[in-house]
């Protein structure tokens, strides 16, 4: 097979380890030096800040010698039993990070040495440093060191990633004794709830809680308990400690639970349309006793409104807490911030109801999980539904303090920033950072931003680090497309004739088309639209209903309201009207490609029959069907969510301060919203 070599930078014996075990935790820097440095006798020294080397407030820095192969950060305090016999408070180390993270500050010592100082996380292990420094004239030097964190007592348990309700175990640790002598002592263990904090022993079945150890000098000793782990529990934090003499030694950290079940959400839709009054039964919930001895219900969801757009209001915090950095998710979570804060500012009633929800008790939202970021991300892909609110007070808590106004502020310029920081020179962004620019996704950013003017809550000329974003954006999707058509251009006219419209093409034209008055589209592109305009006249009834309605908004941008309307005609005559359904078309092709997205699809619709046709009864029976589709908290991804979300808010957000009510009986039991908790 045929082979390619490209250039190469010439490393100068410089080697990249690609394999080999050099210890469980690594750190890794680089530093530069002005001064000349000698090539083949480099050496410098490395100061190791200890903080784990400690009893007390014992605590030591050390220079590691230049001739030796590891470096033990201890303190001299430990070493030997303190003279003082009184047990010292035992230090629980919490910080157990997987890299030292420092940034290379360089000062001498008295003898001109460079020094480094850096804080070791509190993992009890070894660890790897390699340093590179070079001159200007690319003169380098190398150095490594193992540096070795411990304690003359030492506790380590193997904590498993989580844990799942059912489970039996045997939670074991072992004490290490590096000391000059003997020691004898206990270990205890307990753990709490990490939402409150509170003993959780007794419901994990642990009796015993301290456990006596010998450990001759040198060697280890193992430990164990026995727990159960009941169902319940969402997340635990154990914390274990030992002591023996005035030698102690403690860690304590977070293991999410996760449960053996799955959540199944049964929802039934309630339309009632005008005055009329309707009667639904739950056959499914009144028959689910019978269909099997493991299923356990969880909760009895009534929600009602006369107004589907706060139905977009309660998907706003999914948008909003979503944990990932791709690109199409960073812009998620800056569209939802913008959004929840222009409804927050849009009316006095709304942001009065607002306040009102927040004012209640939000301190009680504040629990661990809030704090501690890893655990939070497990749990939410693991049991997303743990984040559910336990009642209709916390849930409206929990809505109300997601948008708070200096909180969405914060949010919206950091997802902002890193939006701008990940858009490469050339004006496109990748799906994730590294990745090259990809035409779908700048495409669907920029339509985003699309929606977010023609829902006037930004005006992208008025904010410059929009307004330069989105002209890079655009001047990269002008540029490509007019490098795909030159690529058309080179076949003879016959072929240029047949259908070429492809699917990005049609976005390309639906997302540019927001955007025609401020940034006009240039005279060295009009060949380019005027072929792709006629393609769209010629072949748009060949394509799926998603390219249907992008094809109707940009022929009627464009002008050519005549075709456009020739197309919404055609999607009414094929849609489906059912009471309990609405509006809606049968299932054409559904796949993994985005251009298949039925959720997307049906809000892509919704929007062309408020904007071409005006036609608003069409639009409301529309919207029954997406919201039909809504599981619990969200329409399944961030992009359906957010597409969703632009739909239901088409009319504006006048409608959310409705204060219109409608009787409910669940039951033989009336529905009062105002007693409900």
């Amino acid at each position: 097979p045929a082979s390619r070599e490209y250039d190469q930078l010439n490393w100068f014996g410089l080697y990249f380890e690609s394999g080999g075990n050099y210890g469980r935790n690594r750190m890794y820097g680089s530093v530069k030096f002005a001064a000349p440095v000698v090539a083949d006798n480099m050496s410098f020294d490395m100061l190791a800040q200890g903080s784990l080397a400690k009893v007390g407030n014992a605590e030591e820095e050390t220079i590691a010698d230049k001739t030796a192969s590891s470096a033990v950060v201890t303190s001299e305090e430990i070493s030997k039993p303190p003279k003082n016999s009184e047990p010292q408070p035992i230090q629980i180390r919490t910080d157990f990070n997987e890299t030292a993270f420092f940034f290379p500050q360089l000062a001498t010592n008295e003898k001109g040495e460079i020094v480094i100082k850096f804080k070791a996380p509190e993992a009890l292990t070894r660890w790897k440093m390699m340093g590179l420094a070079y001159t200007k004239d690319l003169k380098y030097g190398q150095i490594e060191k193992t540096l070795v964190t411990q304690k003359d007592l030492m506790i380590f348990t193997n904590a498993p990633r989580f844990l799942r309700e059912g489970d039996k175990m045997d939670f074991t640790a072992k004490v290490s004794n590096i000391s000059d002598h003997d020691l004898s002592g206990t270990a205890e263990l307990h753990f709490f709830d990490a939402f409150t904090m509170k003993p959780v022993d007794n419901i994990l079945g642990l009796t015993q809680s301290i456990i006596p150890f010998t450990a001759s000098k040198g060697l280890n000793s193992a430990i164990g308990w026995k727990i159960n782990i009941p169902e319940g529990l969402q997340a635990v934090v154990y914390r274990i400690t030992t002591t023996a003499g005035a030698f102690s030694d403690g860690e304590e950290a977070a293991i999410p639970v996760l449960t053996n079940r799955m959540l199944v959400t049964e929802s039934m839709p309630l339309p009632v349309n005008g005055m009329q009054t309707k009667k639904f039964n739950f056959e499914k919930l009144t028959n689910s006793g019978k269909t099997g001895s493991t299923l356990r219900n969880y909760r009895l969801s009534l929600e009602y409104t006369s107004n589907p757009a706060w139905y977009a209001v309660q998907a706003l915090p999914y948008l909003m807490e979503y944990p990932y950095e791709c690109a199409e998710q960073l812009f998620s979570r800056y569209y939802a911030n913008s959004l929840a804060t222009h409804i927050a500012n849009s009316d006095p009633k709304i942001k009065r109801v607002f306040e009102s929800w927040k004012s209640s008790s939000p301190d009680a939202l504040k629990s661990n999980l809030e704090k501690n970021e890893e655990l939070k991300s497990v749990l939410l892909q693991e049991s997303p539904w743990v984040r559910e609110a336990n009642s209709e007070s916390e849930r409206k808590q929990r809505i109300s303090l997601l948008f708070d106004l200096n909180r969405m502020a914060s949010e919206q310029t950091s997802a902002l920033k890193k939006l701008h920081d990940m858009q490469y020179a050339n004006g496109g962004w990748p799906w994730f950072a590294g990745m090259p620019e990809s035409r779908y996704i700048t495409q669907h950013i920029v339509t985003g931003l699309g929606h977010l003017y023609k829902l006037e809550v930004l005006n992208p000329v008025e904010n410059v680090e929009i307004q330069e974003m989105l002209k890079k954006a655009i001047e990269y999707l002008d540029e490509t497309g007019k490098i795909e058509f030159e690529k058309l251009k080179i076949a003879d006219k016959k072929y240029l004739e047949n259908n070429h419209l492809g699917y990005d093409d049609i976005q390309y034209l639906y997302a540019r088309t927001y955007f025609l008055a401020d940034f006009p589209i240039d005279t060295q592109y009009d060949e380019l639209l005027a072929y792709y305009k006629a393609q769209s006249i010629k072949y748009w009834n060949t394509q799926n209903n998603y390219m249907k309605a992008m094809m109707a908004l940009y022929l009627d941008r464009f002008g050519e309201s005549k075709t456009a309307a020739l197309v919404m005609r055609s999607l009414k005559e094929t849609a489906l009207h059912n009471e309990e359904m609405g509006m809606y078309w049968r299932n054409e092709q559904r796949g993994w490609n985005w251009y298949q997205a039925p959720v997307e699809t049906q809000a892509l619709l919704i929007e062309a029959f408020d904007e071409v046709s005006n036609d608003k009864p069409s639009v409301e029976e529309m919207k029954i069907w997406l919201l039909k589709q809504k599981q619990t908290q969200d329409w399944k991804t961030t992009k359906a969510t957010t597409e969703a979300i632009y739909a239901l808010l088409l009319r504006g957000t006048s409608l959310l301060s409705s204060d219109k009510q409608v009787e409910i009986t669940l039951g033989n039991e009336k529905v009062d919203p105002y007693k409900l908790d």
